[in-house]
């Protein structure tokens, strides 16, 4: 470079400098890239820099405006969402001690029904073997009178275990309201 191209650069920087002193400030933003600008050389450069930094605050615009965005939501889920879910975590425990319950009861249920079928069918065993030996003897006896009269079987009573009474777990009242609110 010459010295008179540094001359006209430096007269040319100083001229720029000046506007921009006799120009109302714009917005904060464009003063401070403009200061930047000035610190450096005139031209192509300058141009550059400008167009970067209004490319950073256009960019810093939108990061803020997320989050603001990010803030207000995570708001909104703190203060109404999270209590709907804590509200239903409390209904769906309730539902789930409800489910416990009825699994127990279904569990007591099958024990009394397996306990009963095994009573029928003992008892069922011991009617027919009982009957079959008679009808077996009475057939066979010389008797003719025999052959066609039934002899009363010994009679078995039959005691009822204890078991489980469905009103006890289900009441009246509740399954009348419950069918009627249908």
């Amino acid at each position: 470079m010459s010295a008179a191209g540094g001359r006209e650069e430096g007269a040319a920087a100083a001229a720029m400098l000046q506007l921009l002193r006799e120009q109302p400030e714009p917005q904060a933003e464009e003063s401070g890239a403009r200061r930047f600008a000035l610190c450096l050389p005139p031209g192509e450069e300058v141009k550059e820099v400008e167009e970067t930094i209004e490319e950073m605050l256009i960019r810093l615009d939108e990061f803020c405006g997320m989050t603001d965005v990010i803030r207000s939501d995570t708001s909104q889920i703190l203060d109404e969402t999270i209590p709907l879910i804590k509200a239903k975590v409390v209904e769906m425990n309730n539902i789930y001690a409800k489910i416990d319950k009825l699994e127990a009861f279904v569990k007591m249920v099958g024990r009394h029904v397996s306990f009963l079928e095994e009573q029928v069918l003992q008892a069922e065993g011991n009617h027919s073997t009982v009957s079959h030996a008679v009808r077996k003897l009475l057939q066979s006896a010389v008797i003719p009178s025999f052959k066609n009269k039934h002899t009363p079987s010994a009679q078995h009573t039959y005691d009822l275990p204890k078991l489980y009474r469905t009103e006890d777990y289900f009441p009246m009242n509740y399954i009348g309201t419950k069918y009627q609110s249908h």
